[in-house]
């Protein structure tokens, strides 16, 4: 029991220590003429839906969870914020070149046909980003849309 005890001691010490490490959670300034939502002037009920499953992982827009600022989850959710952003990133869609841009439009909808976007574990933690059937149907159309008219 004793030993038990020590190690409970030594992981809440490393657990209380580990809160000092910092996380950035700064979001960049959006620069309204790069972003993906005022570029092709979306439609409100596109943009809705882009910003409830979409702008937390794939913009500058992120806001963080209450949760997001407890060692070592926060480590995950930053890596996790890190990685969406660098496979795309809505606040910088004008800064992206042609070829990358129509890229990640069919990429964008491949995810969502096959339901890999958004995240399951994104979802669980904020279900009012599960999308429906119907709201998927809108966003592939719209990235199909844009893909088409070759303006993007």
């Amino acid at each position: 029991m004793k030993t038990f005890l020590n190690i409970l001691y030594w992981f809440l010490i490393a657990v209380a220590l580990i809160q000092f490490i910092p996380v950035d959670r700064t979001n960049k300034p959006v620069d309204p003429k790069v972003d993906f939502v005022k570029v092709f002037k979306t439609p409100q009920h596109i943009t809705s839906v882009l910003r409830k499953a979409c702008y937390d992982c794939h913009s500058n827009e992120t806001v963080y969870p209450d949760y997001a600022y407890v060692a070592p989850i926060s480590w995950s959710i930053k890596n996790h914020i890190n990685e969406g952003r660098e496979h795309l990133n809505f606040s910088e869609w004008g800064t992206y070149n042609k070829e990358l841009k129509k890229g990640m439009l069919e990429n964008s909808a491949a995810d969502l046909k096959q339901n890999r976007m958004p995240l399951a574990g994104y979802v669980a933690q904020h279900p009012e980003a599960r999308l429906t059937d119907a709201e998927k149907k809108r966003l592939v159309n719209y990235f199909e849309e844009i893909l088409k008219s070759g303006n993007y």
